[in-house]
């Protein structure tokens, strides 16, 4: 399923402003605001974050590569042009879970 396809299917994000990634003390480590270039990755953490009991896990960072579809592909061949893919990548392949903030608009 391409990314587009796939952001049509994912819950409404228009209640939120952002949405901050907490570490396991609490601190704000990324935060990804309601905005062109970055709505369609706050889609994707929002609804990671209600499928997997508010936090991003490394099985939520395995799920959420396999959402952004096509645009994996370009993640890992150009490494820094997608950082929110790439924040997945590094999930995906360690063993802590970071917890979830949204922000309201």
């Amino acid at each position: 399923m391409n990314f587009a396809t796939r952001l049509q299917q994912l819950p409404s994000i228009a209640h939120l402003a952002a949405l901050q990634l907490l570490d396991a003390q609490g601190q704000v480590v990324a935060t990804i605001e309601n905005k062109p270039g970055q709505a369609g990755s706050l889609a994707v953490y929002h609804a990671l974050a209600q499928k997997h009991g508010g936090a991003i896990t490394p099985a939520a960072a395995a799920e959420g590569l396999q959402w952004y579809g096509e645009h994996l592909a370009d993640a890992q061949a150009h490494p820094g042009k997608h950082p929110n893919i790439d924040r997945l990548l590094a999930w995906a392949a360690g063993g802590a879970s970071y917890g979830v903030r949204l922000v309201a608009a």
